[in-house]
């Protein structure tokens, strides 16, 4: 009986809390409570402005910084935009076709093959070195570049391809002057005659007749083919090695042994002894003279 009487409470208990809910005007339309509408608390709604309207999305107004392109003039200043956006994209593709890091960085990773060292040095020290010694071998280059076509532009006396001839000029002959060094003057007749057809019998290319879209790609594959020739000369004294240490250990009948795991402190001690790290650098650096 106390249970019941107890669960009869809690009913008049929650039956007398409902009711006062809705004395008080809860849950009440806002058609009929008016008071207590957010409608009423807020006041009228704010008017749209005009900006809000016409742009929903939010995108920022650039034109103060790019002005529409109503005239031939504007059209030029948003295509020349849109060209030197471009070019700063393909910075980092520029930087390896054109300068060279492409040799430097193919031998430094030829040299850790032949060590046989797997992951050490890591590939980040290996790319930050061959991009300190780029800066020393194109730094010349780059000065003559400044020097002849960009200050001049900066300056109001050139104009944009004036500017672009100008500097590219230096860095045409630095590009044809490896491609002469390592006699890989094919390489160059390779793109020349796709892009052109076969040439006739007794002409011979000429260096003003050679354009970038040809020569960079042609540098490309010359400096790929120096960088495994000097890849081979690294490789046959560690090679010597190996072989040495294989014979070894099959005529002492270790033929389960691997002979990389013998030879790698050899061919280390040999290295370091040696100077391999001065010689290797030495002889890239030179090799662009």
């Amino acid at each position: 009986m106390s249970m019941t009487w107890r669960g009869l409470r809690r009913r008049r208990a929650v039956v007398l809390i409902g009711a006062a809910f809705l004395g008080a005007g809860i849950g009440r339309p806002a058609a009929v409570s008016g008071q207590y509408s957010d409608a009423a608390l807020m006041g009228p709604p704010a008017p749209a402005s005009a900006s809000n309207l016409d742009n929903p999305a939010g995108i920022p107004d650039l034109s103060r910084i790019a002005p529409p392109a109503k005239d031939a003039g504007g059209l030029s200043a948003s295509i020349k935009i849109l060209v030197l956006l471009t070019v700063l994209s393909l910075t980092p593709s520029i930087l390896i076709m054109v300068t060279s890091f492409t040799r430097i960085l193919v031998v430094l990773a030829l040299l850790r093959q032949a060590l046989g060292t797997q992951q050490l040095p890591p590939s980040q020290v290996l790319t930050g070195l061959a991009l300190i010694m780029t800066i020393l071998v194109m730094a010349p280059t780059w000065q003559k570049m400044k020097a002849e076509g960009v200050d001049p532009y900066m300056d109001g006396k050139l104009s944009q391809a004036e500017a672009f001839d100008r500097s590219a000029a230096p860095l045409r002959e630095f590009m044809f002057r490896q491609i002469e060094a390592a006699g890989n003057e094919e390489s160059i007749y390779i793109f020349s005659e796709y892009a052109r057809g076969p040439l006739p019998d007794g002409d011979e290319l000429r260096r003003d007749n050679v354009g970038l879209v040809e020569l960079i790609p042609a540098f490309v594959l010359s400096e790929l083919k120096t960088a495994f020739v000097m890849g081979f000369r690294i490789y046959l004294p560690f090679l010597v090695i190996d072989m040495v240490i294989a014979s070894i250990l099959i005529s002492m009948g270790m033929m389960m042994l691997p002979p990389v795991l013998i030879s790698l402190p050899f061919k280390l001690m040999l290295f370091v002894l040696a100077d391999g790290w001065g010689l290797v650098v030495g002889s890239l650096l030179n090799s662009f003279g």
